[in-house]
């Protein structure tokens, strides 16, 4: 066993393509052992901080009971009920909790306060979502896709609809992971390419950008989408209703992707918004295994961070 210097988990690139192997592999080992009810206490003895400023189902249950199941114990913190937010500086806060716990995890709104409270930490931090950035959701996302088709290496993914911190993510992993993300948004809703990479130039072919969702999808080996409005957006929601009308995941959508391509979506959903209960709730459709992987592969994730490879 090696014991690596703290390492923060703020973006998709902040591990390397052979770590994510080593993660993918190790979610698989750890989630069959949950499946056949054999403990798995790597993480005794160990405590989790979850900082929360967006609300959360997902994030909150699957990083909760992860933690639980690795044998480890969890403090919840909201800003209703912790000085983070109030009149305590980031930095303060981050140096007090983390000399009290092994690990944090924020969800929150800014990239820069998550950056700020790990340039402050003695523990690693992780994020549970920023409105930059979701790397733990695609983490989950594609440890689902190697379940299902293996390797995602040459692969393709459609990306339907906002340019938000869900499409920057993939577009970080098809650089790291050799793939390529095809995306379509409506005007006004792009991606940031300078945002999502961190102002350095991407692989060449890593991505491929659509007018039409339909071209998007042609060839897709997965089909992918997120809700037209994210948490801190809503006084925008009807103005994107009208935008993001033809960027609907639909069944037609999916007949000119891949046979067997499979659809993805991170939850919750809107049925009839960005995407048809025909899809969501048909064969082509894992967004339950996703669902439930977003634990196995956190779970990975934090004994990685705090164990290194075992």
């Amino acid at each position: 066993m090696t014991s690596p210097a703290i390492r923060h988990y703020l973006q998709f690139c902040d591990l390397t393509a052979d770590e994510y192997a080593y993660i993918f592999e190790r979610a698989a080992f750890i989630k069959r052992k949950f499946k056949a009810y054999e403990k798995h206490h790597t993480l005794s003895d160990r405590t989790l901080a979850m900082i929360f400023e967006k609300a959360s189902t997902r994030t909150r249950v699957s990083f909760e009971a992860g933690m639980y199941q690795l044998g480890g114990s969890v403090v919840h913190l909201t800003t209703g009920d912790s000085q983070l937010g109030r009149a305590e500086p980031i930095e303060d806060s981050a140096k007090v909790i983390s000399r009290m716990t092994d690990l944090v995890m924020i969800r929150t709104f800014e990239q820069e306060k998550i950056v700020r409270f790990a340039a402050n930490s003695r523990v690693p931090v992780i994020n549970g979502l920023t409105n930059e950035f979701h790397p733990c959701q695609i983490v989950a996302d594609i440890f689902t896709f190697i379940e299902h088709r293996g390797s995602i290496k040459g692969k393709t993914v459609a990306w339907v609809g906002d340019g938000n911190n869900m499409a920057n993510t993939w577009l970080q992993a098809a650089d790291l992971l050799d793939f390529t993300v095809h995306v379509s948004t409506p005007s006004g809703y792009e991606i940031d390419e300078k945002l999502a990479f961190n102002g350095h130039a991407p692989r060449a072919g890593s991505y491929k950008v659509f007018k039409d969702p339909m071209d998007a999808c042609r060839g897709a080996d997965l089909v992918t989408t997120d809700v037209w409005t994210s948490m801190g957006y809503e006084a925008e929601n009807e103005k994107r209703r009208e935008a993001f009308a033809d960027w609907c995941v639909d069944e037609a959508m999916m007949a000119v992707a891949q046979p067997d391509a499979l659809f993805m979506h991170c939850l919750p959903a809107h049925r009839g918004e960005e995407v048809q209960a025909e899809v969501i709730d048909g064969p082509q459709s894992v967004v339950w295994d996703e669902a439930e992987n977003r634990m196995h592969a956190q779970k990975a994730l934090m004994e990685f961070l705090l164990l290194g490879r075992l």
